[in-house]
């Protein structure tokens, strides 16, 4: 189950990557748009305030770190995670224009003729929320789906780890020293047995059997 959990980081890692750089559009552009006379009510550059905070730079900042965790982790539940990130900073870019209205919060008329004023409101809400749902959308699709590949990989895993289990236990079993042989032996003293079943005893002479005919000679 572990081995399940785990994906190839290159999986997340164009989605992460991409979704990283819309961040940060989406965080400096209402900023550095002015430059160009592109941008949301004033015309100067680097201004801040707090409907740019809600409605640009909290989205980016969710954005950015669920791309970041597509881009480096290698864990299933936390690129999952990002994923939900990224799109809810994504969604939150959509429609933040929309219901900002009931806070009192407003960024301003866009600059610029009609086409540039479309072209203002899709790259730095609409638009640009869009990419981000279908690139975290697309990314959590990848990671909601366990690959053939990782499935066998995963398997070929659990197998190993079961026979190196198995080994390990049968590496115990024959080495570990049984209880039997733990006790003392019984130590037996050097007597042997006769020819008739007598024990021999110490300092004995041993004696010869009489063969045949052969009787012992009397002493003259």
């Amino acid at each position: 189950m572990t081995r399940m959990l785990r994906t190839p980081r290159s999986r997340g890692l164009l989605s992460g990557l991409l979704l990283m750089l819309l961040a940060l559009w989406g965080g400096f552009i209402p900023f550095v748009g002015p430059y160009f006379d592109f941008g949301f009510g004033s015309g100067d550059a680097w201004v801040y305030n707090s409907d740019r905070l809600v409605l640009s730079i909290l989205p980016a900042i969710a954005v950015f770190l669920g791309g970041l965790l597509l881009l480096a982790s290698a864990n299933r539940p936390v690129a999952v995670f990002g994923s939900w990130l990224a799109a809810l900073g994504g969604l939150w870019f959509v429609v933040g224009t929309t219901i900002a209205p009931l806070w009192n919060a407003d960024v301003g008329s866009p600059l610029g003729g009609e086409a540039r004023q479309i072209a203002e409101r899709l790259s730095f809400f609409q638009g640009l929320g869009a990419i981000i749902i279908m690139l975290a959308a697309v990314a959590l699709g990848r990671f909601l789906v366990v690959g053939l590949r990782e499935a066998r990989r995963a398997e070929a895993g659990r197998v190993e780890t079961e026979r190196a289990a198995a080994a390990e236990e049968r590496g115990h079993g024959s080495t570990a020293t049984p209880q039997w042989e733990k006790q003392e032996r019984p130590r037996h003293d050097d007597r042997r047995p006769t020819e008739h079943g007598e024990q021999a005893r110490p300092g004995a002479q041993p004696r010869h059997s009489v063969s045949g005919t052969e009787r012992p000679r009397d002493d003259d």
